[in-house]
């Protein structure tokens, strides 16, 4: 035993770690968790101090076993997972798997993974931290408890399959309670005004009005804005003041978990589980070329702007040659965190501020570019000097009205020479102006506004929304999210999420039953006591009982009270067809209106709702009436052209569900894998994701994202290229060869490839049913089994053409045929 073992979670890390640590070491990998609370029962003995029964996650048992022999024959161990609640407990729980094959362990950790950082942490190992796991067994025990018991609840009074979850169910309520906002709304009128003045020598500025009778302005109709133009088209404009002085802005503080997310879908559309995905990849480490393999950021789930010493003077020498004196503020800045904050964690930053991201942008997939030079630019920008402006503020009367016209100019650009872009402020030139100057008035704008209804919640607002109510923690955010989508509770348009009718319904019965559970005030508290657990300030066991003992008896109350909804609520509207009150239901494909009197009335429609939250009817769509293309090889009928549930076409026989053959559509592209004579074939996942892919599957899995083009990419040569289109690059061409990415913009849209129609005398293939085996047979089929695995290690395997990146399986034809 010669070596020493480090175990971190990750086996991106384990190639990082490995390039900088000599012979000496070896790097093995959790793969995550290694161990849970069971699935399908509770796993928490709840008289026994809530002690959780956990076990080995299904799959992991090869990962313990190998980390276990790795243990046994290593000199000492460090764990070495993320450096936070959740890492320790990877820690914890990877201790007590290997602990009898080598009781010597130790915990070390670092906030990037560079070889500084983690020869540091291996000079200052130290023991498990209880009080850490404590928080997050805390959490996790919580949540499980909260989720077993309220979910059947929800199961038996709304809808099979649903969930309820302490954080997720809080957040769902702050959705539903802004909708709802939006539906009472009522928009009240106002009127802005702006006058155009010449200033002389042809110059003309654009003034807003600002007071009425020195009152801020209130013209509520049109009557009072024709008698304030009126008052004003005959009036004098004269110059009362013009205020001059400059103006310094700071920029913002490095990035924290929070900010990042909703910097990233402001700017990008990024998702927060996309833009976690692409920090996690640059945090364990990316491949650079001659440098080999490389971490770029530091830590990314943290709540902490704090920047350690070191980081400071590298970044100002970096401004220094880069951006010269002037930009560099002449001493270090520090921002405040939160109160809550971990302080043992940096800000998101990158671990070599030398690394520029005009340096790895060849490296990288443009997503994760994007992503560097976003938290590169805001570190930086960080310990830049301000921008500085020189602001000019004219004010201007005119009977009795006061005007203003507003000018920036900058003088000195400091950090945002780095990080501007997106917080340029709009403003307009002004020409030399003096007190008591008169203007000539050219013409009165006046235009008609009304009041807006508070914004519906983005994923940036709904993070900044949690984060400032103290709503979970920063490594949950994208979670929530992705929950909240996955359950149908609400649905995103235009990057807004509006709830789902079975939000709606989770909402009301939670909060009318679970007054407590769904209170913003005591969810944030309770993360306060989960951080105080962490801090060895309070008794994890202690505060399991205080939460059970007032959650317990309001289930059992709830149990008994809450109204089933199973059989639908009512509509608000008569039945158009037999005038009974109509019920919203809830099926597998959503939420749908249907009578009341069924079975004497089988009405059935889908429905929406305006703005005010009234229900609507959607009104059936006349079938599509369907064309022949040719004649069926199984039962003699007519094939059609048909449309999957999902989206995608295919070919069936008219005759379904008597007959049930059917063809993929074909594009008519051959595909691209070498040695491959299918051709590809359109295809759509259960969540309407359009793909296309190989018809020889599963022989051939070749899948592509996008309609595909017969046209090479002239840059690798490769025989296909996709048709794409976004609002930045419009329509264009693009290369799927993931190391190419080549693509060529086209004026319009590429018409779709359409190949020609399939051959239609094949009939299905019967399956043939296995015949029972004899005992003879069985022995037989032992020996043979016996004989292939003596010959496995000799049989060759078989060739296979090099394809690119495929997409998750889909449903055949014959299957979405029949989902339908």
């Amino acid at each position: 035993m010669n070596k020493h073992l480090i175990i971190v979670e990750s086996p991106a890390k384990v190639k990082t770690i490995k390039k900088f640590l000599g012979p000496g070491y070896e790097v093995g990998s959790s793969v995550g968790h290694v161990r849970d609370l069971p699935k399908k029962v509770l796993g928490v003995d709840e008289e026994a101090d809530f002690a959780p029964d956990y076990e080995i996650i299904p799959g992991k048992q090869k990962v313990v076993s190998q980390l276990k022999k790795l243990a046994a024959q290593a000199d000492q161990i460090y764990l070495a997972p993320d450096p936070d609640r959740e890492g320790e407990a990877i820690a914890w729980h990877v201790a007590e798997l290997i602990k009898d094959a080598n009781p010597r362990i130790k915990r070390i950790q670092f906030n990037e993974i560079t070889p500084r950082a983690v020869r540091e942490a291996l000079e200052h190992p130290r023991t498990l931290n209880l009080d850490l796991f404590n928080a997050q067994q805390a959490r996790r025990v919580l949540d499980r408890l909260v989720g077993y018991k309220l979910s059947p609840l929800l199961w038996q009074k709304v809808k099979r399959g649903i969930s309820a979850g302490r954080v997720q169910s809080v957040a769902l309520r702050l959705i539903v309670d802004r909708e709802r906002e939006r539906q009472v709304f009522e928009p009240k009128e106002y009127w802005v005004f702006k006058v155009k003045l010449e200033a002389g020598a042809g110059a003309v500025i654009e003034a807003d009005l600002w007071k009425v009778s020195g009152k801020k302005p209130d013209i509520g109709s049109a009557d009072q804005a024709r008698e304030l133009e009126a008052a004003v088209t005959n009036a004098s404009f004269i110059i009362e003041s013009v205020d001059e002085k400059e103006r310094q802005r700071q920029s913002g503080p490095p990035f924290i978990t929070s900010t990042l997310q909703q910097e990233a879908s402001r700017r990008f559309s990024y998702p927060a589980k996309r833009t976690m995905s692409l920090a996690q990849r640059l945090y364990e480490g990316v491949e650079l070329g001659d440098r080999g393999i490389q971490a770029l950021i530091t830590y990314m789930r943290t709540d902490s702007v704090r920047i350690s010493p070191d980081a400071i003077k590298e970044v100002r020498e970096l401004i220094q040659s880069k951006y010269g004196q002037d930009y560099c503020p002449e001493t270090e800045r520090y921002f405040k965190s939160r109160k809550s904050a971990q302080e043992a964690h940096e800000a998101i930053r990158p671990v070599d501020v030398t690394i520029t991201p005009e340096m790895v942008q060849s490296y990288l997939p443009r997503d994760m570019y994007q992503l560097y030079k976003l938290i590169w630019s805001r570190f930086v920008a960080s310990q830049m000097t301000p921008a500085r402006f020189w602001d000019t503020t004219v004010t201007v009367a005119a009977d009795k009205t006061q005007w203003r016209v507003k000018g920036e100019r900058l003088i000195f650009p400091g950090y945002l020479a780095v990080y501007g872009g997106a917080e340029a402020e709009k403003s307009q030139e002004l020409p030399p102006l003096t007190p008591e100057q008169r203007l000539a008035l050219q013409e009165v704008l006046k235009e008609q506004k009304f009041t807006q209804p508070p914004p519906r919640y983005s994923e940036a607002s709904l993070i900044r929304e949690l984060e400032e109510k103290g709503i979970g923690r920063p490594s949950t955010y994208a979670q929530i999210i992705s929950t909240l989508l996955d359950r149908e509770y609400v649905t995103q348009v235009e990057r807004q999420f509006i709830p789902m009718e079975l939000g709606y319904v989770v909402t009301d019965q939670l909060a009318e039953h679970f007054v407590r559970l769904m209170d913003v005030d005591f969810t944030a508290q309770m993360e306060e006591s989960l951080d105080q657990v962490a801090e060895g300030r309070q008794d994890w066991v202690q505060l399991m009982r205080n939460f059970t003992g007032d959650f317990y008896p309001v289930l059992d109350k709830a149990k008994k009270d809450m109204a089933a909804v199973k059989g639908g609520i009512d509509a608000g509207m008569p039945c158009p067809e037999c005038t009974k009150p109509l019920m919203v239901k809830f099926g597998k494909a959503g939420a749908f209106l249907a009578c009341s009197g069924y079975p004497d009335c089988s009405f059935t429609g889908n429905f929406t709702r305006d703005d005010s939250g009234k229900i609507k009817t959607i009104e059936k769509l006349p079938k599509e009436e369907l064309v022949k293309v040719g004649t069926c090889p199984d039962c003699g009928g007519d094939v059609v052209l048909k449309k999957a549930r999902t989206g995608s076409r295919f070919y069936a026989c008219a005759s379904y569900p008597k007959c049930k053959y059917t063809k993929s559509y074909s594009t008519g592209v051959a595909c691209p894998a070498q040695g491959c004579s299918g051709d590809l074939v359109e295809r759509s996942s259960r969540f309407g994701k359009m793909f296309f892919s190989c018809s020889l599957y599963p022989e051939c899995t070749t899948a592509m994202p996008a309609p595909p083009v017969p046209q090479p990419c002239p840059k690798c040569d490769f025989p296909i290229m996709l048709r794409r289109y976004t609002e930045k690059r419009g329509n264009y061409l693009s290369c799927p060869v993931k190391e190419c990415r080549h693509f060529i913009p086209v004026a319009e849209a590429p018409e779709e490839t359409e190949g020609p129609l399939p051959d239609f005398s094949e009939p299905t293939p019967a399956k043939e049913k296995p015949a029972k085996k004899t005992s003879a047979a069985k022995t037989k089929a032992a020996a043979k089994s016996t004989t292939t695995k003596t010959a496995k290690t000799t049989k060759a395997k078989p060739k296979t053409a090099t394809k690119p990146k495929t997409t998750r399986k889909s449903k055949t034809a014959a299957e979405q045929e029949k989902s339908e």
